[in-house]
């Protein structure tokens, strides 16, 4: 990747895929890293990793290097449990792939959280967290992550708490702590409380904006995508929406510009952006392990039963033409055979 230009980088970012709830297009996001001279940018849709191949690519094409992450649901209690409570008491999170293992352990948790921890929302639970923390960067995500909202409730002591347990479960300088400045009143005193807890705890704090459209312009198509993912009308005075036109793409200097105060809040995002080193292998192919129970390789499995196959073929064709070539067929079988064999199919 390029060395970055930028001395700013959005790590919190919802795409398209966050259905009916983001409206950042791809292609759009990319043009606009470079607009704005940013070589990187995270992904973090609602509980989905649906976007991730994509963005990857994209990103890859257009010379960003990708950040893949998701704003995962985070069960009060466990994700077994499943009552209004559990419903009424989710949180969110972001998670950030530092590498494979970290990519990989995301996975099981968005794939867990859809399976078995469905309820409302795809879950997961500190248990889990605590198992696929490997390779991952945390971060307390909006007004909605539980850290901010017991600091909107005033249980600093209780915020503390759960910090250090997100501290302790992702490691020293893999969890942060997330201020935003989206012209939301009730965001000032959260990040006033972040900002008290990364002095009373040391863990550091990181700037984002929770982009949900590219430009401040689309707030208005952006509401009305609330709705279509509500079932109100635009007219409908109770129509849910955002309590802020903040909520797009910030430009590294508008950043800056909010975060002066907040000590290594926007440096902390191009630390974070070095250390996610994600690369696929697109070179190699990757097949499901075939568990045949016995001793034998599949190459040996995979020959025994082309011969069998073959055997019993040669046979039925012979009865229609007796003196066939039978060493033509069985060439042109090796032949196959070892194609297949050497290219690992």
């Amino acid at each position: 990747m390029n060395k970055l230009i930028s001395p700013f980088c959005h790590l919190h970012l919802h795409t398209e895929y966050s259905l009916l709830d983001g409206a950042i297009r791809l292609n759009d996001l990319f043009v606009k890293c470079h607009e704005y001279g940013m070589d990187s940018v995270a992904i973090t849709d609602h509980g989905t990793m649906f976007g991730a191949a994509e963005f990857y690519e994209k990103a890859n094409k257009a010379s960003i290097k990708p950040i893949i992450g998701c704003e995962v649901y985070v069960a009060p209690r466990t994700i077994k449990d499943s009552t209004q409570i559990d419903r009424k008491g989710l949180t969110h999170l972001i998670l950030l792939a530092k590498n494979r293992e970290g990519y990989s352990n995301l996975c099981k948790l968005v794939s867990i959280a859809q399976l078995k921890g469905f309820y409302y929302k795809p879950r997961v639970d500190k248990e889990l967290l605590a198992e696929y923390s490997n390779g991952l960067i945390a971060m307390t995500a909006c007004l909605k992550g539980q850290i901010p909202q017991l600091i909107i409730q005033n249980q600093i002591d209780q915020a503390d708490e759960q910090a250090q347990f997100f501290l302790k479960t992702f490691g020293e300088n893999n969890f942060f702590l997330e201020v935003q400045h989206n012209g939301i009143k009730i965001q000032n005193k959260v990040n006033r409380g972040l900002l008290r807890m990364s002095e009373r705890l040391s863990i550091p704090i990181v700037a984002t904006n929770d982009c949900h459209y590219l430009s401040k312009k689309d707030v208005s198509a952006h509401e009305i995508l609330l709705c279509v993912q509500t079932g109100k009308t635009i007219n409908d005075p109770s129509h849910f929406k955002f309590d802020s036109d903040q909520l797009y793409f910030k430009s590294s200097q508008e950043m800056i510009d909010s975060f002066r105060d907040y000590p290594g809040a926007v440096t902390n995002t191009i630390e974070i952006a070095k250390r996610c080193n994600l690369e696929f292998d697109d070179k190699t192919y990757h097949f499901p392990r075939f568990e045949n129970g016995s001793l034998e390789s599949e190459d040996d499995i995979f020959k025994k039963q082309a011969y069998e196959g073959f055997s019993r073929k040669i046979e039925i064709l012979k009865v229609a033409a007796p003196d066939l070539d039978e060493k033509l067929y069985r060439d042109r079988l090796e032949y196959e055979m070892e194609t297949i064999l050497k290219m690992g199919f």
